[in-house]
C-alpha cells in the first residue's frame, strides 16, 4: 500500500471513529441529547435574542460556548450563522463579538473543508444536499479561482456548503483559508456592528440592513460577470 493512501485510510478510519463517538454520545446520554435539540430549536427559531440567552447563561464560558456553537452549525449545515454573530456583538460589544465571530466561523469553515476532503462527496451530500452541492458546484465552474471569495460576499449563497464544496476540489487550504477570511471579513463585521445595536424590536433594521448587504454583493458580482465578457469580447475581436 503506498504511503499516501494508507495515511489518507488512516484519517478515514480516525474521522469516522470521531463521528460514531459522537452519535452514540448524542443517543446514549439524554443530558447531550436534550441539549443539541435545544440548540436546534434555538437556531430554528431565528431570534438572535434566545442564542443570546443561551450563550449569555454559560457565564465565564459564554466565549467557549458562542466558538463551538459557529462550529457546530457550520458542520451541521446550513443553520443560520448570523443568529450567533448578532448575539456575540451583542453579549460582548461589536468589535469584539466581530473577532470571535470572525475566528470561530474561519474554524468551522476549515473543519467543513477536511471533512469533506478526507471522507469524499458521498458523506458531503448527506451531511448537506445533493442539490445545494451541485449548484456550488456550477458556481465553482463559472467563476474559477475567485469562487470562493465571491461566494462569501453573497450572503444568500450558504457558506457551509461552499466550504464543505471547495474541500472535494484541488484547491490548496491555504488558499482557501485566505479567499474564506477575507471574503468573509466585511459580513462579520457589519452583522457584528448591527448585532451591537439591536434590541428585540430591531427586525425591520435587520431586514433592511441585510437587503442592503445582499445589493451591494450582487453589484460586485455584476461587475465581475460585466468586466469577464468584456475581456472575452476583446479576445475574440483580437482573433
Amino acid at each position: 500500500m503506498k504511503k499516501e493512501t494508507k495515511k489518507s485510510l488512516v484519517s478515514k478510519l480516525i474521522v469516522v471513529g470521531v463521528v460514531v463517538i459522537l452519535v452514540l454520545i448524542y443517543f446514549l446520554v439524554p443530558s447531550v441529547n436534550q441539549i443539541v435539540r435545544q440548540i436546534v430549536g434555538m437556531f430554528a427559531s431565528g431570534d438572535f435574542t434566545v442564542v443570546r440567552q443561551f450563550i449569555a447563561s454559560y457565564g465565564g464560558y459564554a466565549v467557549l460556548i458562542s466558538f463551538f456553537l459557529m462550529i457546530f452549525q457550520s458542520v451541521a449545515a446550513p443553520l443560520p450563522a448570523f443568529l450567533i454573530t448578532f448575539a456575540n456583538a451583542n453579549l460582548f460589544g461589536w468589535w469584539q463579538g466581530a473577532i470571535l465571530s470572525w475566528v470561530s466561523s474561519m474554524a468551522g469553515a476549515a473543519l467543513c473543508f477536511w471533512i469533506a476532503r478526507i471522507l469524499g462527496r458521498d458523506v458531503v451530500e448527506k451531511l448537506t444536499s445533493k442539490g445545494g452541492l451541485q449548484q456550488i458546484d456550477t458556481f465553482f465552474e463559472k467563476y474559477g479561482r475567485l469562487s470562493i471569495l465571491i461566494a462569501r460576499l453573497l450572503p444568500f449563497i450558504s457558506f457551509d456548503i461552499v466550504s464543505y464544496a471547495a474541500g472535494l476540489t484541488a484547491m490548496s487550504f491555504g488558499s482557501f483559508l485566505i479567499a474564506t477570511g477575507l471574503g468573509q471579513l466585511p459580513a462579520t463585521i457589519i452583522y457584528s456592528y448591527v448585532g451591537g445595536m439591536l434590541t428585540g424590536g430591531a427586525g425591520m433594521l435587520v431586514s433592511a440592513l441585510m437587503i442592503l448587504f445582499a445589493l451591494s454583493a450582487l453589484i460586485v458580482l455584476f461587475r465581475k460577470i460585466y468586466t469577464d465578457r468584456q475581456k472575452k469580447k476583446v479576445k475574440q475581436e483580437e482573433n
